[in-house]
């Protein structure tokens, strides 16, 4: 007889290979390489992951599984504390299966055959994606010189048939910050019909005097400007899928018409709630990523080596290195690194880790034979 430990591990396994059979592995091309954390496993360095996980308050809730039998409340209690929190009507909420739903949904809502997606490259590729299913043309607009996003190029790329402009800030991968003002700028020059989707996922990461402002925190009077928040990041719930958006009402009410029914479970609702009200633990997974990030870039100037500055949970470094080959290395040394984002072919992007899992880092990066 199974035991139900070895039950639901063969279950799980059964699912698994049902859903990758079945799913074409194409349409994951663009995402992180798999991985299997685990005992003894590589150190995880590669998907921009808050290392030290969910807040205290939330790993001691009593029973976070209760009610998990029950579809979720239509109410939607996530929208209505995100609404109070920055001080908008509900209706202007849109929440999600992470904020990769959000980033869907606009793209399903305002691209298309005729209707223009404009974005960086390279910067966080799955609007791309979303866009590409629906027939829509995706301009990748190189970035500037400094690693900012070119909106002089990309207003010219967005000409007159643009329906939606995707801007991470701070970009991912680079890290870096585009100016408050310049997007602005760039916002009002735009076509009337095209709209602009802010990424803010790396919000709470942003160091104080950085020339940031969140469109949350001050936004503009423009039913255009779409704003995306996530979970994933400063709270530490990448792998329970939440996130959202904040637009003008009419313009949530289009994206909204995309939205997965149910797409916000019980679990995450319940978890979100509880990070939401532990302020000392937001304060906590700030400061310590902003030590986390300090100490990489001390430990990077004192190896001479070049890093664009960062206002996230990850760091780019130029390597002098071809990307794949240094990938290659550090995985033979049980260490995952950020996948190539070309044309950056000589940078590598590293998700900051706890404390030993960077010095792990730097002990086999101070171990690698020299380059020819």
């Amino acid at each position: 007889m199974q035991s139900r430990r070895t039950f639901f591990k063969t279950a799980g396994l059964g699912a698994a290979v049902a859903a990758s059979a079945s799913f074409p592995t194409e349409l994951l091309s663009w995402a992180e390489p798999s991985r299997t954390p685990q005992p003894g496993g590589p150190i995880l360095l590669n998907s921009n992951e808050n290392a030290y996980g969910p807040f205290p308050s939330v790993l001691a809730l009593a029973n976070p599984f209760q009610g998990v039998n029950r579809y979720p409340d239509h109410s939607d209690a996530i929208a209505e504390r995100l609404a109070a929190q920055h001080k908008v009507d509900v209706s202007r909420v849109v929440t999600g299966c992470g904020s990769g739903e959000i980033l869907r949904v606009a793209a399903y809502a305002f691209t298309g055959r005729g209707r223009k997606l404009v974005m960086a490259a390279p910067t966080f590729e799955g609007i791309g994606r979303y866009g590409e299913a629906v027939d829509a043309e995706v301009d990748h607009v190189p970035l500037t010189t400094n690693f900012t996003h070119d909106l002089g190029a990309m207003l010219q790329a967005a000409g007159s048939d643009a329906g939606l402009v995707y801007i991470c800030n701070p970009n991912n991968p680079t890290g870096n910050v585009t100016p408050r003002a310049e997007i602005e700028n760039f916002i009002n020059k735009l076509p009337k019909k095209t709209y602009v989707l802010i990424d803010e996922a790396y919000h709470d990461f942003v160091p104080v005097g950085a020339d940031y402002v969140s469109f949350l925190e001050r936004p503009v009077d423009d039913p255009r400007v779409i704003v995306a928040r996530t979970f994933s990041k400063v709270y530490g719930l990448a792998g329970m899928r939440l996130g959202y958006g904040i637009s003008a009402k009419n313009t949530s009410e289009e994206m909204r018409k995309h939205r997965l029914q149910f797409s916000i479970n019980v679990f995450v609702t319940r978890c979100a709630l509880t990070a939401m009200d532990d302020s000392a633990g937001y304060r906590q997974s700030v400061q310590r990523n902003a030590a986390d990030r300090d100490e990489f870039t001390r430990q990077a100037a004192a190896r001479n080596l070049k890093v664009i500055p960062s206002s996230t949970n990850f760091v780019m470094m130029h390597t002098g290195r071809p990307i794949q080959g240094l990938i290659d290395y550090f995985e033979k040394n049980n260490i995952k690194i950020g996948r190539p984002f070309p044309p950056l072919d000589t940078y590598a992007r590293i998700s900051l880790g706890n404390p030993s899992e960077m010095q792990q880092f730097w002990r086999v990066w101070d171990g690698m034979p020299k380059s020819n």
